[in-house]
This record gives C-alpha cells, structure tokens and sequence, in this order.
C-alpha cells in the first residue's frame, strides 16, 4: 500500500541507489508541489520505472484522494532543496509545441477514437504530445518538403501527426493491423498504407525513403527485425528513428537491443533520453528513448546476411512471444495424402519429399515453380498472413494449415469471392481456383476483380489498364493508355504502386466498386 513506509527510510533509498537517484529525486519534488498524483502519472512524469516509484513512495508518508496521493503540505518544506535541482535533460522541441495546439487537440482526438491495443502485438500507446513531438523532430533536423517518411508499424499514428505538421511530406505507413490501416486511410490526410508482417518481407512497394520511424517490440529479436527491414526501405543516405525504452533496474536487457543494433554496422548520430512517453509500459518508466541511426556502407550486407535468422518470435505476449512460441512443423497426415501435391511452402517435416518455399519467399514474388496443388504451414500468430498466401500464387487447389482459424474468416472469403471457393476443416483452409469463362460472358465487374486478384504480384495500376482498354473497346469507345491510367486513378487513387499481396483489407475490399466505376465510365456497365 501506498505511503506504509517511515520517511526514514527515504535516505536509505536515496543512498543506495547513489548515482541514479537523480530519477528518484525528480519524483520526488513533484510529489511534493502539491499536485495530486497517481501511480501512472508518477511513472510517466518523471520516466521511471514502476517498481523503483513503488520503492520511493513506500518511504514516504502521503495522504490521499482516492487513487490519487501527495506528501501532505506541511511536510514538503522538508525537500524544499529539491526545488533548486536543475530540469531532466532539455526537450529538443518543447518549446514548439504552444505554436501546435490546434494539432495537439485533433491528435488527442484522433487517438482516443483509435483501434484498441492488442497485446498479442505489443501495442502501447505513445500520449499525444509525443507523437506531435515526433513529427516537429523530423522537421527541426530533417528537410521534409517532398520527403518519403515510412513508419513502420504505427499504431501511434506518428503518420498523420507528420501529416499534419508536415504535409508537403510524403508518408507511407506499413503495419500488420489491418484496423490500424483502415483508420489511418479513413482520415484523409493522404498517407499511404500497406499491411506486411515484417517477419515474411517488406512490401516490394516500399523503398527508397529518406527516413522510417519505427516504435517495435522491445525484444532484441523485434529491435533487430524492424530495424533491418527499415534499413531495407531506406535511400543509402536515409536515417531510421527508433524509439526503445528499458528500465534503469535492466541495463543488461538494454545492452542486448543494442548489441543487435551493432550487429547492423548502424552509427549512432543521436539518442534522446526518454523521449516517448506511454500510456501504460510502467515496468519502463512509460519512457523510451529515442534513437536517430544512420546506415554505413557495411549496413546492408549486414541486413542482408540477418534479417532471414531473426525468429519469428519477436514479442513479448501473445502466441509469438519470446517465451510461448514454439515451431509449427507440419508432418504427413491430416487430411494430406488426398492430392498429388506439387508444393510444400512454410515448414514442413523433413521426411516429406517434395519441392519446397519459404513462407517469405511465396509473399515476395511470383513463384515460377509447379503449383497446381500448393500445401502451406501457417505459424501461429501469423492468421493476418491467409488471405495475402491465398493472393501470392496461381494454384489450382492452396490447402493452408494453422493452429487456429482467423477471425474474420468470413471477410476473407468475402474478398476472395470472385477468386476461390473457400471451404474449411478443423484448421484448414481450402481454396479452389475458379476459372476464367468467357462464353457466356462473365459480368464484367466480377471478371475484372478476379484479373486483378489472380495477379497477386502485379500493381494495380498496370493489371488493370489493359483489360478496361479492352471493355471500352467492346462499348466502342476508344481508350488510349493515359486515359485508362486517369480513370483508374481517378476511382482508386490508393491503387497506384499497389500490388494486391500488400494491400490492406479495407482497399481489397473497395476494389469491386472502384472497379465498377471505372466500367461504368467507359460504358461498360450502367
């Protein structure tokens, strides 16, 4: 319970931690201004992890309002010296913020009707102000007018605080969250999504930004992962923002997130001390620093020679935590002997002799193997991943195994409607090709979804000139080749660059109206 301790106890507590009692004594003169404070506010405030602030006010004496306490006013004379302690570290941009109010109140805004936390992702919420004091630090030291901005991971929405501060800027935010991309869209601050899981790839669409921002799991392994496949988005000159906070109480935990740094071959140009602040993370101080690291030229053969060995564990809750993950290995059996299959991709047991491919290896590129029946082993905690495996290939029959169905198991068969029929047993997931017919001809809107869906790889924008050329075509209405890429920019100006196997499920799931739209401009449909 709060407050139990004798104040005597308070030098003992102040002596032993000698040094670094400089955090104890920052909370301790804001206990003792006045203000009532409670537990998480304490943490936030002065960046220090719950159990030391559980320490210090266990020496203390406090009285209190409900959740809230305070050393009562007739004792804080008592640390009256603290008062002349000189501020924690100066805010690079503090003293910017009163110029972004209007900001600061839509980002309030903005993040409280936000997608919920999933812990199974690690997701903590960075408070207001540090977003926006992450968009005015890309600004005071980087020039954003036309700069490519990629976050990777943004359940923050870092991306639309640099829109907003920042709109010259281009912003693309990739994430393995679908809600998270949805949202982010539904703004209409013009930020470009994609989804990936980073363990499989990032979207080929993705490259050449001058910088990427990135708040990942805080496990050498999730540092390690999200760093690389920034530095894989990267110009050659770019810079990746990290934030990554440990508790004072961890220093060992901290030397092995950055060893996976070092490993990298990154410079360090500079690091903000408790930079971020949290709703929640208390085990950390609701704090993180923030990293600015520049890639040198033995970084990228460093990505390329690690990124593959980073396990697929890099959380720490959920089915792929550090701790609960343990391989999927599928062996023969269980509804697998029924076809003659010409593909095993994921991992799969030893003892079965047929061609393989690795999960990330199908994501990333058209497969130019055999593939009329495709078996894949799914990894646990990797659900979000079916419907872009069932887009990445032109098989016949694809029979996916998991520990678990999706959710949104419905959605996914919604989506791919036009392109398979889908059916299940037990975990599995089936899906079976259907054909492209001509005679009777194929409603039009129906046809042209299935040729932008089977072409799994290809950007929108080029698989679907050619085939609305064509249907004006039959309307006898001519089409040149820009006047298709207008119209379809028009409908779908999210398609551009956008390959189906990246695209978020709100924008496979617009893509039957856009298309619509675009056949109806050419009378195609009425």
């Amino acid at each position: 319970m709060l407050g139990t301790g004798p104040d005597a106890h308070l030098d003992t507590l102040l002596d032993t931690a000698g040094a670094d009692s400089r955090r104890l004594r920052h909370a301790l003169m804001l206990v003792c201004d006045g203000q009532w404070w409670t537990r998480a506010d304490l943490v936030r405030r002065s960046a220090t992890s719950r159990r030391s602030i559980e320490a210090l006010l266990a020496a203390l004496e406090l009285e209190h309002d409900g959740e809230r306490f305070r050393v009562p006013l007739e004792h804080a004379g008592e640390h009256q010296a603290l008062f002349a302690m000189a501020p924690p570290p100066a805010d690079p941009v503090e003293h910017l913020l009163p110029h972004y109010r209007d900001v600061l109140d839509r980002l309030e805004r903005l993040i409280a009707g936000a997608p919920g936390a999933r812990a199974e992702l690690d997701h903590v919420s960075a408070t207001p102000e540090t977003v926006l004091r992450r968009a005015l630090l890309l600004g005071a030291r980087f020039w954003l007018h036309g700069a490519k901005v990629l976050c990777l991971g943004d359940h923050d929405l870092t991306s639309l605080a640099i829109k907003l501060v920042h709109p010259e800027a281009e912003v693309t935010v990739v994430d393995v969250d679908d809600r998270i991309l949805a949202y982010i869209d539904a703004q209409g601050l013009g930020v470009r999504t994609r989804w990936a899981d980073l363990r499989l790839g990032l979207p080929a669409s993705v490259q050449e930004h001058d910088l990427a921002i990135t708040d990942p799991p805080y496990t050498p392994e999730g540092i390690g992962l999200f760093v690389a496949r920034a530095v894989e988005g990267l110009k050659d000159d770019g810079r990746v923002l990290l934030a990554y906070g440990a508790s004072e109480r961890t220093p060992m935990l901290a030397l092995k997130v950055q060893n996976s740094l070092s490993e990298l071959n990154l410079a360090y140009e500079a690091m903000y001390p408790d930079f971020n602040r949290y709703f929640g993370a208390e085990a950390i101080g609701s704090a993180a620093d923030l990293y600015i690291l520049r890639p040198t030229t033995k970084t990228r053969p460093a990505v390329a020679a690690r990124v593959d060995r980073y396990a697929t564990a890099i959380y720490t809750h959920g089915p792929q935590s550090i701790e609960s993950a343990t391989p999927f290995v599928r062996t023969p059996g269980h509804d697998f002997g029924d076809f003659d299959w010409n593909l095993l991709v994921g991992e799969w047991s030893k003892d079965v002799d047929l061609p393989r491919a690795q999960l990330a290896t199908w994501l990333a590129k058209p497969f130019a193997g055999p593939q009329a029946n495709v078996a894949v082993a799914l990894p646990s905690g990797m659900e979000a991943a079916l419907v872009r495996v069932l887009l990445a290939g032109q098989p016949g029959r694809i029979r996916v195994w998991m520990k678990a169905l999706p959710g949104d198991l419905d959605r996914i068969e919604r989506v791919l409607a036009p392109l398979y029929t889908i059916s299940t047993r037990g975990p599995v997931v089936q899906g079976i090709r259907l054909d492209l017919p001509f005679d009777p001809p194929q409603d039009p809107v129906e046809e042209l979804t299935q040729r932008l869906l089977g072409k799994g790889h290809g950007k929108l924008g080029n698989t679907w000139r050619e085939p609305l050329i064509w249907h004006a075509k039959q309307r006898g209405v001519k089409l040149t080749k820009n006047e298709a890429r207008a119209i379809i920019a028009d409908a779908a100006p999210w398609a551009d660059g956008l390959a189906p196997v990246e695209a978020p499920m709100h924008l496979l799931e617009a893509l039957p109206a856009a298309i619509e739209d675009t056949l109806r401009r050419v009378g195609a449909v009425t």
